[in-house]
């Protein structure tokens, strides 16, 4: 991270600045840095890798920085634009620690960090949580740093710091390309103002840095040695002849002031006193903001007059470029010396020779093709191709028809072409690691999207796979397979199908599972450890060279496998080794998740189950009872439901709901419906009493939660029973109200109902009690808010919906009329825990059975797994 350039403050700069120093005195690697500083700015390839690790570690901002004497900003995300090329001095920045360190620097906070809670970051409130990774070359210098931050505290996990690497291995490959590429731009460059100039002598110059670049030619021209050139355009001055320098002067000014084509003859006054007539050309090149940052060019010597066929040959000789020419025959008659250098082989042995000859592999291949077809044509032609042993490079070549025959310029991209191979082969990783991250992380059902591995990981990584999960019963299963061939795909599912119980305790699978490390083996030993039979057929048909076994590695324990198959000779690399156990150790904690979260839901359900007990059977009504889980098991809380007889015989319905959803949600509802069913039973109490007495006793307890619960008692006098008419009494503290369906199938909307204040607000609130008479036949439900609630839609759309379903399902039988209100309004998969409790008054009183007890189960609807 950036600062403000101040001085340092705080208790503990030392730290900061010992870092700061040995950067800055570690000569070959500021080099490194600057060569990397140097590379046409602004690359959306590390910007995109900036984002990415934001996005993957799930912090706010990420940020590229590179480090020579100062810190400056390649690329940002997540922070306002205009962060990139700003330049901090190295004590003011939190990425010196870990660049000086060398290795990753996480902070969980960095306000408690005495080494950089005095950064302006950290005292700004930018950054508090850091992790930063230290980029290094292919020399092993340190040239900057790839971190990310949040401005709270979190903790790093150990797969934050490998995705980091990962990345940072990306960014610095990255980097290399675009300072390769920068570099074969100015070569090129060179090369044709050089031939344009017919020159033999280049110049670079660094206008941000002041470094002045010349070939050896280029200091013979002006009587320099390489150790009296100090590399400044001072030196260039001080050799011009004085009438010359006001000319040459404003000529270079506009050329850098309008970025264009500088060019001049003037004269050089050597140290012996010779002076000579030099011809100059170059171009000023632009940076991204558009202002000149570099100078390139060629000169040659212009003082003696030299026929226009010796200029071109030295113009050949000099340039930076292979070039060679062939006649009608395709014999050589031109090799330079950079084309020897390229080819390996000496001028004097190559002319005269036909080239098919002298380069066999050139013959059926893109070469002669490009060769025969710019004859043909009589059209220039340009193409990248390789040549293998022993050049084994990758040439970028140009070739034109000419009246001799054909003239070829060419240069060796071997380097550039590698380079970019990483980045893509990095990029396709990267990719493969987010698709992965967003299919675990988009579902639930962390096996199934596991099971799917294999398909997104072939054919990028591997030609075939398998993953494996072991069960809840310590089973292994093959869970998913995928060839890159169709054709085999049949075979390796047959395979997946017997292999494991074919497979003894020492084969990879198991060794992998067994000690969660991964397992590598030839297809060979895999082979001869199966005995004769299905599998080891199988297998031998299905060819593998390799196998790599990655553990899929949880908390603590192993969780499965994912087997990659190899073709013969082209084993898993090391850099996509790393990549599959990225994505196994992602798939392992997806499925630790999953059964842990799975372990929570079934704890908090059996919890609640165990505390919702059978309803009474009272003589002059039926109650029925049901109870759903929430789908997802963070959503399992405290409703519940409760059926008793009070010692006067009336009979008394509950519905409650704690506030919350977990298990602690659930042990609370527990505690509340014992409360409450200890306080109804113990007397005669109504249920306004009822409701006062628990709110009462949470308050002495101090249970600090919170509950909704609506009491109903139904009540009949001995005339009332005559007149087939039952009384409902009831409160209600802050839960919805209860809905009673008529005899002739209307729903009653009971009259200006209103809800008291929750349980555990104020436990001295005066609370109302109603009272309203059923007729036989009539129906009452209770039930918590779950049944009715919906994400995309309010609570009095679901009361409609509720009321309108009980409408049309009146007639039913009670137990089956519950169950269709289910299925209909949640469909059997609430978003929310949902419980009811219901009576429906008998049409005529019936005699209680001989036998005490209740016949009437409660009915808990099993949850459906998700899809």
């Amino acid at each position: 991270m950036e600062g403000s350039p101040r001085q340092l403050e705080g208790a503990h700069p030392s730290e900061v600045d010992r870092a700061a120093q040995a950067l800055r005195s570690d000569v070959p690697r500021l080099r490194a840095a600057r060569r990397l500083r140097t590379a046409p700015g602004g690359s959306p390839a590390v910007d995109r890798l900036a984002e990415l690790a934001a996005r993957l570690l799930g912090a706010q901002a990420a940020q590229v920085s590179l480090l020579d004497d100062v810190q400056s900003v390649a690329a940002v995300a997540g922070l306002p634009p205009g962060r990139t090329g700003r330049e901090t001095e190295l004590p003011q920045a939190m990425c010196t620690l870990t660049a000086g360190g060398g290795d990753v620097l996480a902070i969980g906070d960095a306000r408690s960090d005495e080494r950089v809670s005095h950064l302006p970051p950290v005292v700004a409130g930018q950054v508090t949580a850091y992790l930063g990774v230290p980029l290094t070359d292919g020399e092993r210098h340190v040239v900057g740093t790839l971190c990310v931050h949040d401005p709270l505290p979190r903790e790093w996990s150990g797969t934050d710091v490998a995705t980091l690497r990962q990345l940072a291995a990306s960014v610095v490959t990255e980097l290399e390309y675009l300072a390769l590429t920068g570099e074969y731009e100015r070569q090129h460059l060179r090369w044709r103002l050089a031939m344009d100039a017919g020159g033999v002598g280049t110049f670079d110059w660094d206008l941000r840095t002041g470094e002045l670049v010349w070939d050896d030619p280029m200091l013979a021209i002006f009587g320099y040695t390489a150790e009296e050139f100090d590399g400044t355009i001072t030196a260039f001055n001080r050799r011009l002849h004085p009438d010359d320098l006001p000319r040459v002067g404003e000529a270079v000014r506009t050329c850098i002031e309008t970025c264009s084509d500088f060019e001049a003859e003037y004269r050089v006054v050597r140290p012996a006193g010779d002076t000579r007539w030099v011809q100059a050309r170059g171009r000023a090149l632009a940076g991204p903001d558009g202002t000149a940052v570099r100078m390139v060019g060629a000169a040659y010597d212009t003082t003696e007059d030299r026929t226009g066929q010796v200029r071109v040959s030295r113009v050949l000789e000099a340039m930076p470029a292979g070039f060679y020419s062939l006649d009608h025959e395709w014999r050589f008659t031109h090799v330079n010396a950079e084309a020897e250098r390229l080819l390996g082989r000496n001028r004097d042995e190559l002319l005269g020779q036909v080239i098919w000859t002298a380069f066999p592999a050139t013959v059926g291949s893109v070469f002669e093709d490009s060769y025969r077809g710019a004859v043909r044509t009589a059209q220039p032609v340009t193409f990248d191709a390789h040549y293998p042993a022993p050049l084994d490079g990758w040439y970028e070549l140009r070739a034109w028809p000419s009246p001799e025959g054909l003239s070829v310029y060419f240069l060796e991209v071997t380097d550039r072409k590698l380079a970019r191979d990483r980045a893509e082969r990095s990029a396709t990783r990267l990719a493969l690691l987010a698709q992965v991250s967003a299919e675990l992380a988009g579902t639930l059902d962390a096996q199934a999207a596991t099971s799917r591995l294999p398909r997104l990981l072939v054919p990028a990584l591997a030609q075939w796979g398998i993953v494996t999960v072991v069960e809840g019963d310590g089973r292994p299963r093959d869970v998913g397979w995928w060839h890159a061939d169709p054709s085999s795909r049949a075979l390796v599912e047959r395979y997946a199908a017997v292999r494991l119980d074919a497979m003894p305790a020492t084969s990879p699978v198991a060794r992998s599972l067994l000690t969660g490390e991964a397992v590598r083996a030839d297809a060979d030993e895999v082979v001869v450890l199966l005995p004769d039979g299905e599998a080891r057929s199988l297998l031998t048909a299905l060819a593998p060279g390799s196998a790599m076994c990655l553990p899929l590695r949880g908390r603590g324990r192993t969780l499965g496998v994912l087997t990659l198959y190899s073709p013969p000779g082209e084993p898993l690399s090391r850099e996509d080794q790393a990549t599959a156990q990225d994505v196994a150790d992602r798939a392992g904690l997806a499925l630790d998740n999953t059964r842990l979260y799975a372990q929570q839901q079934q704890l908090a359900e059996g919890l609640q189950r165990s505390l919702l007990t059978e309803p009474p059977e009272p003589d002059h009504a039926e109650i029925a009872v049901r109870y759903l889980p929430a789908v997802e098991a963070a959503r399992v809380g405290g409703d519940w439901y409760d059926a008793f007889l009070q010692p006067n015989g009336a009979t008394m319905l509950v519905i409650g709901d704690v506030v919350g959803h977990d298990t602690e949600a659930a042990a609370a509802m527990g505690q509340l419906r014992g409360l409450l069913r200890g306080i109804a039973t113990y007397s005669d109490a109504s249920p306004v009493e009822v409701l006062r007495g628990l709110d009462a006793s949470m308050a002495v307890l101090q249970t600090h939660v919170l509950a909704t619960a609506a009491v109903a008692r139904f009540e009949q006098s001995d005339d009332e029973r005559r007149r087939g008419v039952t009384r409902m009494r009831w409160a209600n503290a802050g839960h919805l109200p209860p809905l009673v369906i008529n005899p002739d199938g209307s729903v009653a909307e009971l009259a200006a109902w209103r809800g008291d204040l929750l349980l555990g607000v104020d436990h001295e609130v005066q609370r109302q009690e109603s009272v309203v008479t059923l007729d036989r036949g009539a129906t009452v439900l209770l039930y918590t808010d779950g049944l009715v609630e919906r994400r995309d839609a309010d609570l009095d759309a679901g009361l409609v919906r509720l009321r309108e379903t009980l409408v049309e399902l009146a007639h039913l039988p009670l137990q089956q009329l519950l169950d269709e209100v289910l299925e209909r309004l949640v469909d059997g998969r609430p978003e929310d825990d949902v419980a009811l409790v219901a009576v429906r008054l008998h049409r005529q009183d019936r005699p209680r059975p001989v036998e005490a007890g209740p016949n009437v189960v409660p009915h808990v609807v099993p949850q459906h797994p998700a899809d």
